[in-house]
């Protein structure tokens, strides 16, 4: 059994993690508020973004003339996986890990060649051990609300290379947030852009299936199409940023629980080592008193 004193340092050491635990635990829960409050913002026109595209992918003029919607057999694809640049966010991390990690046996299976590119720290670090995959950009410290400027190189380097033929598909793997205790790791496709199966096109809405096009479709195409991929990968950074917040609140408030659960366990074994000293003091001190007599 430890010391008192032992049992009391313990103590002021829980407590004291107790105290960072629970301060991180209060910043992830204000960031999370204001990351879903811009998820939220964005949603509908994100969804809106992704039917367009879809609605553009299914008529065969659009695929066959214009090189985003163009659909080939797939040998290379360029995988952009979206991770933070921090740990302490319980499992988060790790689950885009071992997505990316699912995506890339796929293709190894399939004899397809696989490059990466990577957003955030943890996902860059992992990805730079792997051998046989090739990391062509990496990106770190992106704000929680990402602008046109940041985003642009990434878009960029993805058309760019799905246009100049150096891959035939472009895919996300992100963290998408459904609620603060509910995130789901997804693949996305990015290019060729529009949703690829018929099930997708059924959930577009009428209003865009019925959506006129001025001055003309291919002026259209050219002029949306870019904006329309942008806003996806924006949408998919704000999910990643709004489920990474909620993870480590989740996992901050689990790390206090537990410490608020140590320091009481380690306060009765402090207590009970007291009482016992003090009773092994009276049975001395009565043990004495009677020996005197």
């Amino acid at each position: 059994m430890a010391s008192v004193q032992q049992l009391k340092s313990r103590i002021r050491s829980v407590n004291s993690t107790k105290q960072i635990t629970k301060a991180m635990q209060l910043v992830a829960a204000s960031k999370m508020r204001r990351s879903t409050a811009a998820v939220k913002e964005t949603a509908d026109y994100a969804t809106a973004a992704r039917e367009l595209l879809a609605d553009l992918a299914h008529d065969r003029d659009t695929i066959t003339s214009h090189p985003m919607f163009q659909n080939r057999p797939i040998k290379r694809r360029l995988l952009i996986a979206i991770s933070s640049d921090t740990g302490l966010a319980g499992a988060y991390n790790a689950n885009v890990l071992k997505g990316l990690v699912t995506e890339l046996k796929s293709d190894n299976e399939h004899h397809i060649h696989t490059d990466t590119l990577t957003l955030g720290r943890k996902v860059s670090q992992f990805a730079s051990r792997l051998k046989e995959v090739k990391v062509i950009g990496s990106y770190e410290k992106l704000p929680d609300q990402p602008t046109g400027l940041e985003i642009k190189a990434i878009l960029n380097e993805a058309i760019d290379r799905f246009v100049g033929l150096e891959c035939d598909a472009v895919d996300l793997i992100f963290t998408r947030f459904h609620s603060p205790i509910n995130q789901e790791v997804v693949v996305e496709r990015l290019l060729p852009a529009g949703l690829a199966s018929q099930s997708d096109y059924e959930q577009v809405s009428s209003e865009i299936r019925e959506s006129r096009f001025e001055p003309s479709r291919d002026e259209v195409l050219d002029a949306v199409t870019e904006r329309l991929i942008e806003t996806q990968i924006v949408q998919a950074l704000l999910d990643s940023r709004a489920s990474e917040h909620s993870m480590r609140m989740m996992a901050m408030k689990n790390a206090t629980d537990n410490a608020s659960s140590l320091s009481s366990d380690l306060t009765l074994a402090m207590n009970k080592e007291r009482q016992a000293a003090i009773t092994q003091e009276l049975a001395e001190i009565s043990a004495g008193s009677e020996a005197v007599q």
